[in-house]
């Protein structure tokens, strides 16, 4: 790995670090402090941390570093941060809530039943996004690299770039399968335990 491969993992590492340490403070302060202004405050900062890392990765290969596997986990990590931080933060939220503010105790996800379906497809949406997001900035590397189709699958599955959109769709395929599909086919109904929904289950 280069000089620029290295410095780039730091860098999402870095943003992995910075989300979690903002939104603890910022919950610990919302919670614990009573500190609403600066809770807000840093809760609003939690997704300045991609904002970072998409600017570094940018002036990166704005410099005329090649894209490499390196580059695409940063598309990866981004689109996966903006398709799933919301939730993230929202579970956090509510768990803090619950254990510092009186407020309810987070419910389970539901095991079957149409919440089960539903729960299932929103869960998908967020994988989805994560695609949505990453597949382009992946597609946007391949451009400033000079742009060329795979010739073969062997090459769809080994470039450093076209491999990443490769993996994100078979996992966005497959999350679609085995959640929202499997849960409608197999779940939809409640089972004989659980004749009513299970609304005051809690975690």
């Amino acid at each position: 790995m280069d000089s620029s491969g290295n410095w780039i993992v730091g860098a999402i590492v870095g943003a992995e670090i910075t989300f979690w340490v903002l939104l603890l403070l910022g919950l610990v302060a919302r919670y614990v402090l009573k500190l609403k202004l600066i809770s807000t405050a840093l809760l609003i900062s939690v997704p300045l941390a991609d904002l970072v890392l998409i600017v570094l990765v940018g002036l990166d290969l704005s410099r005329g570093s090649e894209p490499t596997s390196v580059h695409g986990l940063a598309a990866v990590y981004l689109g996966f941060s903006v398709g799933f931080g919301h939730y993230i933060v929202g579970r956090a939220d509510a768990w803090f809530a619950h254990r510092f503010a009186g407020g309810p105790r987070p419910s389970r996800p539901p095991r079957t039943g149409p919440a089960k379906v539903k729960h299932e497809w929103q869960d998908w949406l967020r994988v989805l996004t994560a695609w949505a997001i990453a597949v382009p900035a992946l597609l946007t590397m391949k451009a400033f690299s000079g742009w060329s189709w795979p010739a073969s699958i062997e090459e769809l599955w080994t470039d450093e770039l076209w491999s990443w959109v490769a993996r994100l769709t078979l996992i966005n395929v497959a999350w679609f399968v085995t959640g929202p599909v499997y849960a409608a086919i197999f779940k939809s109904r409640y089972a004989p335990e659980e004749s009513e929904p299970r609304t005051m289950e809690r975690v």
